[in-house]
């Protein structure tokens, strides 16, 4: 998600989303903590701040993203703009920690794209240290089940500069397919970029979970 939500200064979404009841679960009052094999998603607490503002300000992590916080009380700011925009049902971000340590490494993040978020869009951004470690490839796919079996969503979005190699190839990794080209969609520094626009459809996630189940249960009769 390159064209992220939060604006520092700009405490409201750049794009109101109508809200409608959400049924699926108790997460607006507080997100769930998912736990993979040795990566865990929680939500944001503001002492992530400082670890946040180290890991996510490096030039290599923030080239394809819309600018962060550009200090510490800057992030702790967006924290606490994520805890209101999850009590109103338009957005969720999680933290993301590694097993048997608490320090936030990065940030998985779905916001609403229609009432009731049966469309979706999501992004991530993780600390260049733990590039190519498969911490991504595990908590996205908790994020994805978090979207489709909690959130209800039935398309899920996401968009990459085309110069993003890893980003593209991360997102392709998880199943998603490119649909089109956006023309000058992303700008950053005076710089436009074109993006390329991801989806994933609920229906095909299913659908490829039910054949990993299948492909595995050939491997072990």
């Amino acid at each position: 998600m390159e064209n992220m939500p939060y604006r520092e200064g700009l405490m409201t979404a750049v794009r109101a989303v109508e809200t409608a009841e959400v049924t699926s679960s108790d997460w607006r009052s507080g997100l769930p903590v998912l736990t993979g094999g040795w990566v865990t998603l929680r939500e944001l607490r503001t002492d992530d701040a400082a670890s946040l503002f180290t890991l996510l300000t490096t030039e290599e992590v923030a080239r394809f993203i819309s600018p962060p916080p550009s200090s510490v009380e800057g992030f702790e700011k967006f924290i606490e703009w994520t805890l209101r925009q999850r009590t109103v049902g338009t957005y969720a971000c999680f933290a993301v920690t590694l097993k048997g340590f608490d320090t936030a490494i990065g940030i998985f993040q779905v916001r609403a794209g229609d009432a009731g978020f049966e469309t979706a869009e999501w992004g991530f951004a993780i600390g260049s240290a733990f590039w190519g470690t498969g911490v991504f490839q595990e908590g996205a796919g908790m994020l994805l089940e978090f979207a489709f079996d909690t959130l209800n969503v039935r398309r899920l979005e996401a968009r990459a500069a085309v110069q993003n190699g890893r980003g593209n190839g991360a997102l392709i990794k998880m199943g998603a397919v490119q649909e089109a080209i956006l023309r000058k969609s992303f700008v950053k520094n005076g710089r436009t970029y074109d993006q390329v626009l991801f989806s994933i459809l609920e229906s095909d996630w299913r659908e490829g979970r039910r054949t990993d189940v299948r492909s595995y249960r050939a491997l072990v009769h």
